[in-house]
């Protein structure tokens, strides 16, 4: 159990098009923190004081640069939503944010544990820099942070130590406003549903929310919650009136509540076919080996995350017919 103490390679500019256009930023900035900042990455800005490093589609320990890492400009102060999977891409990440403003960060908010989002946070960790993370976050990382740092070491070549886990200070159970000047975050900490610790940041600005793994796009989504809930959650938030979401994984921004689609049908379609299959008697392993998705030409990573999928839904809905004979 733990007990921790609280690269970018340059890459092309992205400009994509969504009801305007994107501003790609090459931010090859100098600080004296930082000092020269290289290799240099390009982040976007997709609304006004609003910026994205698009991740692209790879497996965890696998590749770098995967998920989506966002950064809001207040008026007083920054906050960073993810920080990549590395110190090194944390620091770009820093890097990058003085290129566009000198307000310093006062909030790094982490949506869940899976090390392609806050391994980066040590970048981060200093005086005046608060951590914010789900009231669950906590137990997740000193269940996980030893694999994580291993891991991470056999990728990047070089050992990790406990410094590079960094806990959130402030945890969230229902909502928490964070005023970073001008604009008002709402922190929402979600049920059991990508994890059983997904947070959500909405910035009332610009009316776009931060939705972290909860929306897949281009990569296949990957369950390591409860796929009832994560279906619940979707669902709920589609209901809301959010103009525009940043997801976890795909286009640095997309339109809400159509962004929501991809990943809801996917989890319906695996729900209906598990359940069908825990009905008829079918056992795991046969389930794995034979149930597919209809659309697996639309997806990145089936095969690496589908038959994972499969299991791990299995294993919540099998004890439905339990449950309701009960």
């Amino acid at each position: 159990m733990l007990s921790y103490q609280g690269k970018f390679r340059a890459r092309k500019p992205v400009i994509l098009p969504l009801s305007g256009v994107f501003l790609a930023l090459s931010c090859a900035a100098t600080s004296p923190e930082h000092g020269s900042c290289s290799p240099s990455t390009e982040i976007v800005q997709v609304a006004a004081g609003i910026y994205v490093r698009p991740g692209h589609a790879a497996v965890v320990f696998e590749g770098d640069d995967i998920a989506n890492l966002s950064v809001i400009v207040g008026d007083r102060c920054v906050a960073v939503i993810d920080t990549g999977s590395s110190a090194a891409e944390g620091r770009a990440l820093s890097c990058a944010i003085r290129g566009v403003t000198d307000r310093p960060v006062c909030y790094v908010i982490n949506t869940h544990v899976h090390p392609d989002h806050m391994l980066g946070n040590a970048a981060f960790a200093k005086p005046g820099v608060e951590f914010v993370g789900h009231a669950k976050l906590p137990r997740a990382l000193a269940l996980r942070g030893d694999l994580y740092l291993e891991r991470a070491s056999a990728h990047g070549g070089h050992e990790l130590d406990a410094s590079h886990i960094v806990f959130p200070e402030r945890t969230v159970t229902g909502t928490v406003e964070l005023d970073i000047g001008g604009r008002i975050l709402t922190v929402r900490a979600h049920n059991s549903a990508h994890t059983d610790h997904d947070l959500s940041v909405l910035d009332s600005t610009s009316n776009t929310a931060f939705v972290g793994d909860l929306v897949f796009l281009e990569h296949l989504p990957v369950i390591d919650g409860s796929i009832n809930g994560w279906i619940d959650a979707l669902e709920e938030l589609s209901g809301e009136s959010i103009d525009y979401i940043v997801p976890g994984h795909g286009p640095p921004r997309a339109p809400w509540p159509a962004a929501a689609a991809p990943t809801l049908e996917y989890l319906t379609e695996l729900r209906d076919k598990v359940r069908s299959w825990t009905s008829s008697g079918g056992d795991l392993a046969s389930a794995q080996a034979n149930i597919d998705l209809s659309q697996r030409a639309e997806w990145l990573l089936v095969d690496r995350y589908h038959q994972r999928n499969v299991g791990a839904a299995f294993q919540e809905l099998e004890w439905e017919d339990w449950t309701n004979d009960d």
